[in-house]
Formats: C-alpha cells, structure tokens, sequence
C-alpha cells in the first residue's frame, strides 16, 4: 500500500514521531490514522522503557492555581537535558500535570507510592464488601483484586484518564512527550493544596 505523504505529515504533526516512524506506522495500519497513533503509542512506551534508566537532572516545577484561589498545586517534573527542559512543549506539559492534580487530587504517583495503611484500608474495606455476597475465597481474591485496580486507576496520578483527554492515561501522556523529545522524564513530586483542609 503506498502511503501519502499528507498522510505521513498529518500523523507527524499528531505525534511529534520521525518521518520514517510515521511512515512504517501507517503501512503496519494500513493508512489508518487512529490504529497508527497506537502503535506509535504502543512504540513509544517500548522506547520509553529502554531510556528508563537515564539520569533526569534537568526540568521544571511549575504551579497551579485554580478555584479564585482556593486549590494550589506546585509539581516537578525531570527530563534529561536543559534544552528540552525549556522548550515550550515542556512548559506546556507540566503546566497540564499540575492542572490534571488540581482537578483529580491523586494520593501518590504511582501505586507504589500509595501509604501502606491506606492500602490496608482499601483492602479491607473490598475483603468485607466481598465477603458479604457469599462467593468463595479464590473469587473473593478476584474481586478485591478487581477493586484495587479501579481504586488505583482513579488515585495514582500514573493510571488516572488525563482530564483534558479521558482516552489516555498520565503514564500515556509521558510517554507520549518521551517519544517526542527522545528523552527520560519523570513526574517526581506534587503537593495540592485545598484551602481549609486539614493535614
């Protein structure tokens, strides 16, 4: 199938990926746009991984402030090089990190970072809930298993839908920005602040 090069252009200009990336995109999607995109996406996570190890030293905090004034989020976000850390696409991507925490106030990064009693807790609460419908122990492990996932997915910044477009995650967004930039970037740290909530 021969691929246009409008076609290619368009992909190039949705994805920040290489002529040559867009182009064997679209013949492995036979021209379809959209399917190209998640392989690019797909491609792009693959790529992200093997840069995981670089060191990230460079980058921005930048704030939030939203509601006249009465929620506050300051985040650091670290990419590799000085240069890319300036770029305006950079800024932008920061900036939309600390509005999706302003709006989704998630308890930690990732679920690693989850305190480990309120994963007790969560657990617990799903056991009970479970226990009450009477199935047996394997599908109870299941269905906590199931809830804790869901639980995740809506309080790890990582797994959440970003707010500006349900259809990704936040790890699909930095993946995204990785394989645009061809560098290592990390979300390293937030605070949201609510005004009137207590620590």
């Amino acid at each position: 199938m021969e691929i246009s090069a409008s076609l290619v252009k368009e992909l190039r200009d949705k994805t920040g990926v290489g002529v040559l990336d867009c182009k064997k995109a679209l013949k492995e999607c036979k021209g379809d746009i959209d399917q190209a995109i998640d392989y690019l996406r797909k491609k792009g996570i693959a790529t992200a991984k093997k840069r995981g190890g670089r060191a990230t030293s460079e980058g921005q905090i930048q704030s939030y402030i939203h509601a006249g004034g009465k929620i506050g989020v300051l985040v650091e976000v670290n990419c590799e090089t000085d240069f890319t850390g300036k770029t305006p696409e950079f800024t932008g991507f920061v900036r939309d990190i600390a509005m999706h925490i302003a709006a989704t106030n998630p308890i930690s990064i990732d679920p690693e970072g989850v305190p480990s009693d309120i994963l007790a807790k969560e657990k617990e609460i799903y056991a009970s809930q479970a226990k009450e419908t009477g199935k047996p122990e394997k599908i109870i492990e299941k269905i906590v298993e199931g809830k804790l996932k869901k639980f995740y997915a809506e309080s790890c910044l990582m797994e959440q839908a970003f707010v500006k477009n349900p259809d990704i995650t936040i790890q699909d967004l930095l993946n995204e920005m990785m394989a645009k930039t061809g560098e290592n970037m990390v979300i390293k740290r937030f605070v949201r602040y609510q005004l009137g909530e207590n620590d």
